[in-house]
């Protein structure tokens, strides 16, 4: 039977890769433009996480890592002039060395997207880019990113390149004075992407950090999703809180999923929690729950608007809603095996799988990014979700991710990823963490498959 023609098929087959989404169109090539200190390290990395988080392997393809590579130690920024011609040749074969790496990529290691991070600020680069991947059958999506900003600019060379390993054991000050002069000498041959010539090319201009945009030929659905994805970040500071609701009525009772309301104990949390949050003056706090009793019940006692998302709500486990292990391990032994398989991608029967809570929650994540300081208190599978996002967890990692009741989780953004801080806020509750067991066969003994479920009443 022949296939639909359609550029992303998702085939589901029976082993471990069962529902990542199988390109039948060509791998895409996303190349960094601009001028050193323009964010383009942090793009990459914050674009890479999300596409890998949404199910597309993607990897970055960092040209500094393979300069320092081939060089070990760097001297100034008098490599980066374009007339030092011994310097270009090792910079020419080091981009040849990272596409030839992204070739490896794609063809051995089932890439989809590699994001090749480097100035590409010549048209001759861009050029050769695009011959090489035509050559290849790669789609290719240039981001650029301009920024004229000087305090963005400065900011950025303080808080990321001073402390980069080219300057080890170097002054703060004489770092930056060699970075400026490397970023002079870039801009003696930057020529930036350009409406006309370059109209039949597929890019996003990024100005200034996200203050304007200019998008010219998205090709296809996963270039739709990176510039939608990138029109949404921002790097004003700010911090994430998420928290579980209070211990619920089926919390005691080690019953899963459900619609109970708080035990007392998740009643006194819930009153810690506006406490803690009333002693952090928070500016302009956003408040998300679940649709879900127990969240709404934690954040009654916040005494703030809060908002309620259905995208928020738990996992549902279907069939096995409101049982416990020990039930599902008597009455679906098999299901409870299956699920110890493939955690990530085993689904209910009638009920969901985390690769589909990941889905739902893609719009929370897209609103996350919009804002400035939210609060967000959900359950343990969606917080599992939402914080494999923030620090860059896989899939297989992504559903044993420990998130105990009665704690805060604060997320601040920093340069390349997320600082976390774990806050418990000394309510006592019931442990609800099941650790991966060892022994995971269908066949396997009822004693076996319950060793590691969580002390319950």
């Amino acid at each position: 039977m022949e296939l639909p023609n359609k550029e992303y098929m998702i085939r589901r087959r029976c082993d471990s890769a069962a529902s990542v989404p199988q390109l039948t169109n060509s791998p895409t090539l996303i190349v960094m433009v601009g001028l050193p200190a323009r964010g383009k390290t942090y793009i990459s990395k914050k674009l890479t996480r999300y596409l890998n988080w949404i199910g597309f392997p993607t990897k970055v393809f960092n040209l500094g890592q393979y300069r320092r590579d081939a060089v070990q130690t760097y001297k100034n920024f008098e490599f980066f002039r374009q007339d030092n011609k011994e310097a270009m040749q090792i910079r020419k074969a080091c981009a040849s060395n990272a596409l030839k790496d992204i070739c490896i990529y794609f063809s051995k290691e089932n890439g989809q997207v590699a994001v090749f991070d480097a100035t590409n600020t010549t048209r001759e680069r861009r050029v050769s880019i695009v011959s090489f991947a035509k050559e290849k059958g790669y789609k290719v999506f240039f981001v650029e990113s301009i920024c004229d900003d000087p305090d963005i600019i400065a900011q950025n060379i303080t808080e990321v390149k001073v402390s980069s390993p080219d300057y080890v054991n170097c002054d703060k000050e004489e770092a930056l004075a060699d970075f400026l002069k490397r970023i002079e000498c870039y801009k003696q041959t930057y020529v930036p992407l350009d409406d006309e010539k370059d109209r039949n090319l597929s890019y996003i201009k990024i100005f200034d950090v996200g203050s304007r945009y200019l998008v010219n030929r998205v090709q296809d659905h996963i270039q739709s999703r990176i510039v939608y994805y990138l029109m949404n970040i921002h790097v004003t500071p700010r911090s994430i809180y998420l928290t579980r609701h209070g211990e619920s009525e089926l919390n005691l009772l080690g019953r899963i999923g459900g619609d109970s309301g708080l035990s007392p104990r998740g009643h006194k949390y819930a009153a810690s929690l506006g406490s803690f949050l009333k002693g952090q003056n928070i500016k302009d706090l956003k408040v998300w729950t679940s649709h879900m009793k127990r969240t709404i019940q934690t954040a009654e006692h916040l005494g703030v608007p809060y908002e309620q998302w259905k995208a928020l709500n738990e996992i549902d486990a279907g069939v096995c809603e409101e049982l416990t292990y020990e039930e599902i391990q008597e009455k679906h032994p098999e299901e409870f095996a299956l699920r110890d398989q493939d955690k990530y991608r085993y689904r209910y029967p009638k009920g969901e799988s985390y690769e589909d809570l990941v889905h739902r929650l893609e719009p929370v994540i897209m609103e996350l990014e919009r804002q400035e300081n939210v609060l967000v208190v959900c359950h343990q599978a969606v917080m599992r979700c939402l914080l494999a996002y923030l620090l860059d967890k896989t899939s297989d990692e992504l559903p044993y991710l420990k998130c105990p009741l009665h704690t805060v989780l604060r997320l601040t953004p920093v340069a390349y990823g997320c600082k976390m801080e774990n806050i418990f806020l000394n309510v006592e509750a019931v442990n609800t963490h099941r650790e991966r067991p060892v022994n995971v066969d269908v066949t396997r003994d009822p004693a076996e498959a319950l060793k590691t479920i969580p002390d319950h009443f």
